[in-house]
């Protein structure tokens, strides 16, 4: 995939250039977050979906309504709560008088991008509604299915703290979510720019679009032919393997006490969303290959929600994220060696 004297070919130079497109774009009303942005844009990249998990005021569906009106294609938002149905979220059919058959009428998932706002607000049977759009990218009704559009991904958000009227995502959910994402408190020189009358002032929702989704799918393409060496696919499997219990281990010994604190570890999706999301940063960096660089810096993301962790590992102040780098320093990193 190289271009003329080893530069890379133009279309990957184009990718990183509307990316950081993207990222300017979004970061009109997301204040000094850039690196949340990229990980969300980079989400949508790898044809993954995104759970943004933060406290209330930070930003979250702000940054979902951002990225979804800077790109010229259908984002429709879905406010969950405990009354929500199945058929609102997927469709329904409906009796047509005059055809005289029933019709199928689209719910708010047939969109490019879906805003699932709150979604621990919804109760079981309606998060259920997601499981199979979430891997599959369709929805069935009546024995007949219905394909989503292309580029197609769901951003749900998240408050962890407030419990009342909210049901756990369950973990089969939670795993179809490639990356999670925290935004944080902003800075304080971006918190008073927030008031500032001097600074220009952006709504999320009348964002002009950088790219069409032709766009992005063509970005998408091209992310797919970016090359990931045999060196770092044993790299993200090793990460991936580290994190489950009771298995043999080159690094066994060192991975004992981190084991220990493991109910139950990272799935065999999750190597293919870590390697899916390496290949999506090496191409917004216009790069032909993976580094493992690329795969450090987006592990905790795509691995840390997961994991379940031990009752006992919990009450010690153990969380996943703490894993997952104690896991990057110990297992060997082979594109280092060679570099050595």
């Amino acid at each position: 995939m190289d271009g003329p004297n080893g530069q890379p070919p133009a279309d990957l130079n184009w990718v990183a250039d509307r990316f950081e497109r993207l990222l300017d774009n979004v970061e009109r009303v997301i204040l000094g977050k850039r690196e949340v942005i990229a990980r969300a844009a980079l989400c949508m990249l790898a044809e993954g979906h995104l759970l943004l998990e933060d406290v209330p005021g930070v930003g979250k569906t702000t940054l979902a309504k951002a990225l979804s009106s800077s790109i010229d294609g259908t984002g429709r938002r879905l406010q969950c709560t405990p009354d929500l149905l199945p058929s609102d979220v997927i469709g329904v059919q409906l009796w047509d008088s005059t055809s005289r058959q029933f019709i199928f009428h689209e719910g708010p998932v047939f969109a490019n991008i879906l805003l699932a706002d709150e979604i621990n607000r919804s109760p079981a049977k309606t998060q259920a509604a997601l499981l199979e759009v979430m891997q599959e990218r369709q929805v069935t009704v009546d024995a007949v299915a219905y394909k989503m559009p292309r580029p197609f991904l769901v951003m749900a958000t998240m408050n962890p703290i407030e419990q009342q009227g909210t049901y756990a995502l369950p973990e089969a959910q939670i795993d179809r979510f490639l990356m999670k994402a925290h935004i944080g408190y902003p800075d304080e020189v971006f918190e008073v720019a927030m008031i500032d009358e001097g600074t220009p002032q952006y709504d999320a929702g009348t964002l002009a679009p950088v790219m069409t989704t032709a766009d992005l799918t063509r970005m998408i393409q091209t992310t797919e032919r970016v090359h990931v060496s045999p060196d770092v696919c044993r790299y993200i499997v090793s990460l991936v393997r580290a994190t489950r219990p009771k298995l043999k281990h080159h690094q066994e010994r060192d991975l004992v006490d981190i084991r220990g604190a493991v109910q139950l570890g990272a799935s065999p999706r999750s190597v293919r969303a870590l390697h899916a999301v390496a290949r999506a940063r090496a191409a917004s960096k216009g790069r032909v290959f993976v580094d493992s660089q690329d795969v450090k810096e987006l592990a905790v993301s795509v691995l840390a929600h997961r994991l379940i962790l031990q009752p006992e590992a919990e009450l010690q102040g153990t969380t996943p994220e703490s894993l997952i780098e104690r896991i990057l320093l110990i297992v060997p990193d082979p594109v280092a060696a060679i570099r050595v």
